[in-house]
């Protein structure tokens, strides 16, 4: 496996990879879940690429930034068991050399979940993403469904600017107490951990009751969803909502052929964890 940190190696070294390019794109402090993107990566792909690169862009002025977790040995380590051919690892100011005066937004289904709670992340996450595909440029790029939102922003974008890449949403991986996989788990207490488990909870109690179809209207799924996490003491909601997917517009019936997707955050002590679930009734 070759680490590569600059911009100019990267191009040399992308003009002569096999086809077809897998990117999978991270922030390191890897886990199986990223994990299972290279392996899938790999299993499609002639070259993969991982890149691990902490996006400034994304962070707002209170967010972890300085204290996200980073450990590159270990992630590069992970990558090359995992199948990666290549470690795209830039610094900061590779990536950055100066302020950027331009950036990529996408409108519309950023202004609800995440990107209510946090204002300009996505134009960071797009902007960034937008970067790694104009320098790797991948066939296919690998997104866990972890962060729905973020794959349905980047799908958009992909759409709206005629990006040549296919982008392949894969499924979210939990722990063995059903704790999505997160770079941020490692923060939590012993304590905060069995705190975190009410989204997971939360999530399995909703599905079985959208199954049994209880509900008319998505706002009755949330308000479910919000009552269930507010119950555990220790967690602090920050939204719960239904949309569809991945246009992440309100349900006004469930009655629909749209996937829907059931989303909740929460900050357990100072740690801000999501997770989501996507029903769909089968035609």
């Amino acid at each position: 496996m070759e680490v590569i940190s600059k911009q100019k190696q990267l191009r040399q070294r992308r003009s002569e990879a096999l086809q077809p390019v897998g990117l999978v794109p991270t922030m390191g402090y890897l886990h199986e879940g990223h994990l299972s993107l290279i392996r899938r990566a790999r299993q499609e792909c002639k070259t993969v690429v991982v890149s691990i690169y902490v996006n400034p862009l994304q962070f707002g002025p209170n967010e972890d930034f300085e204290h996200y977790p980073r450990d590159l040995e270990r992630d590069l380590s992970l990558a090359q068991e995992a199948g990666a051919d290549w470690v795209f690892a830039p610094t900061p100011e590779e990536m950055l050399p100066r302020p950027l005066v331009t950036q990529v937004m996408v409108n519309e289904l950023t202004d609800r979940l995440c990107g209510a709670s946090r204002p300009g992340h996505f134009d960071g996450v797009a902007t960034v993403v937008t970067q790694l595909f104009n320098l790797i440029q991948p066939d296919r790029a690998y997104f866990g469904l972890k962060d729905a939102q973020q794959v349905a922003v980047i799908q958009r974008m992909v759409e709206d600017l005629h990006m040549p890449v296919i982008i392949v949403p894969c499924p979210t991986l939990r722990e063995p107490d059903g704790l999505a996989m997160s770079s941020r788990n490692v923060y939590l207490s012993p304590t905060e951990r069995q705190r975190a488990l009410i989204l997971n909870r939360a999530l399995q109690e909703a599905t079985k009751r959208w199954e049994a179809g209880e509900w008319e209207k998505g706002e009755e799924a949330a308000a479910y969803l919000a009552d269930m996490i507010t119950s555990e003491a220790g967690v602090t909601l920050d939204y719960a909502e239904v949309l569809t997917y991945p246009d992440l517009e309100p349900v006004e019936s469930f009655d629909q052929s749209k996937a829907v997707l059931a989303a909740v955050a929460a900050r357990v002590g100072s740690t801000r964890l999501i997770d989501n679930r996507i029903w769909q009734r089968e035609e």
